[in-house]
This record gives C-alpha cells, sequence and structure tokens, in this order.
C-alpha cells in the first residue's frame, strides 16, 4: 500500500474515531441532564404553574418565556425553568415544598403577564387553581395515627373552606376521635402552604396538577341534594302526591 493511501486510511480513522467520541460524550452528556431532571423532580417536589395559568396545552402555546412573571413575584416563589429542572426549558413554576404561593392579593405575576397565558380575567386570587392539594399517604400522617397535629389545616389561607378535620372513631382506642385533614377541591387554590408546613420528613400532603388529582363522575349520576330536588314520603319527582288519607300507616306490625 502506498504511502499516500496509508496516510488517507490514518485520517479517516481518526477522524471517524474523533466523530465516535463526541458521539458518545453528547449522549453521556443528554443521559446525566435526564437523570437530574427525575432527581429533581422526587426530591423537589411536583411542579405547579402559576396562578391565573392556561388548561393544558394552552399555556405553552401561550407562554413566552420571557421571565416576567418571575420578576415580579415578591417572594422569590416561581422560577423560570433550565435544563435541570423538572418541566420544559424556559418554563415558570414552583415547588410547594419549597417556597408556596404566598397568594397575593394584587397577583402581580398575572399583571405582569404579556402574552395571557397567566389569564388577566383572574383579579381574586382565592378563585386561583394552581393544583390541587392531595393527602397522598395515610399511613404516616399524623393526624390519622391519632396525634394531634392539625399544621396543614391550619396553615391554610382558606381554613375551614379549602382544609376541614373531619372526626371520625379512632379504632385503636375505641374512644377517642381521629380528626382528619380534608381537601375541598371547590375551594383549594393549590397553593402549596400545607404541603410546605407539613411536618413530616416527606410530606403526606402534596400539590399535583389538578388534572392528575381528580377523577370524574359521568353525567349520568344525579344527585338529587345538589340540584335540590325535593324528594317527599320517599316519592320520586314525576310520581303524583297521595293524599294523605291514603297513606298507608304501619303501626305495632299491622296496618290501619
Amino acid at each position: 500500500m502506498s504511502k499516500s493511501k496509508t496516510s488517507e486510511a490514518r485520517r479517516r480513522f481518526l477522524r471517524d474515531a474523533a466523530r465516535t467520541a463526541v458521539g458518545v460524550g453528547a449522549a453521556a452528556t443528554l443521559l446525566g441532564l435526564q437523570s437530574k431532571q427525575g432527581q429533581a423532580h422526587t426530591s423537589g417536589g411536583v411542579p405547579i404553574r402559576p396562578p391565573g395559568a392556561l388548561e393544558g396545552n394552552q399555556f405553552d402555546q401561550a407562554c413566552l418565556r420571557c421571565g416576567l412573571c418571575v420578576q415580579a413575584c415578591p417572594y422569590d416563589t416561581l422560577k423560570l425553568a433550565t435544563l435541570l429542572s423538572p418541566v420544559a426549558s424556559g418554563t415558570p413554576y414552583f415547588t410547594a415544598r419549597t417556597i408556596p404561593c404566598e397568594m397575593c392579593d394584587d397577583i402581580p405575576c398575572v399583571v405582569a403577564c404579556p402574552s395571557g397565558a397567566l389569564d388577566h380575567s383572574l383579579t381574586n386570587i382565592d378563585d386561583s387553581r394552581m393544583g390541587l392539594a392531595v393527602l397522598i399517604d395515610h399511613e404516616e400522617c399524623l393526624n390519622w395515627q391519632g396525634l394531634r397535629c392539625d399544621v396543614c389545616y391550619r396553615v391554610c389561607p382558606l381554613i375551614d373552606e379549602a382544609i376541614t378535620l373531619e372526626p371520625i372513631r379512632n379504632q385503636r382506642t375505641g374512644y377517642h376521635a381521629k380528626f382528619i385533614p380534608t381537601v375541598h377541591s371547590d375551594a383549594c387554590t393549590g397553593c402549596g402552604k400545607c404541603e410546605q408546613a407539613c411536618v413530616t420528613e416527606i410530606p403526606v400532603i402534596k400539590v399535583v396538577p389538578i388534572e392528575l388529582a381528580k377523577g370524574y363522575m359521568g353525567d349520568h349520576y344525579q344527585l338529587g341534594w345538589e340540584e335540590k330536588v325535593e324528594l317527599r314520603d320517599g316519592q320520586f319527582p314525576d310520581t303524583p302526591a297521595i293524599a294523605p288519607s291514603e297513606h298507608i300507616r304501619i303501626n305495632d306490625g299491622g296496618r290501619k
């Protein structure tokens, strides 16, 4: 083989080896970023969108990734996602366990949004639905164990509306009561104060996106007590009324 051919083969070999090394290095970098993203997601909590965020893909399409809402937040709650964040780069979000939403009356993040990705029709922070608090782990909840913790209930900005304490019988003792934190989705704003204040090492109450937290009963179930349908004398609404004299009365097992 001539010297020119040998030199050309050597250059080709070195060029291919360099390309392979670059490719392997890039793949390793991407895998490392994905791993760190996963670690951030599990350790830092579930990422929650700012108040007034449009639903689903509408927010992703409308958001300019400008960061003005992050700059407007006076409590450093909102963050702008990076490559290592648990959401798409440039997206505003917060994690409740780290810094919850402080429920500003003037909602400066919404006011600062130039695109409407944060809905400007939101004028009352109590109407925001950033997410929904869910009591994830009953077994580790101190109140479920019969201890009086109540911290998530006490820190709730909408106490006795978004979170209430519901008494149930303590089966272990037979005579004490447990007071169970109960979240009401029609009032919970998803601010995350309950998750941030939870005293357990890993919070047993967490704020998650509403679409993950809630199911759907379906339209074929009718809840008469919500529709304010009056059912008297055990009758259905469409059945004719029975005159009082025609009622069948039962007394001591016999009819009169």
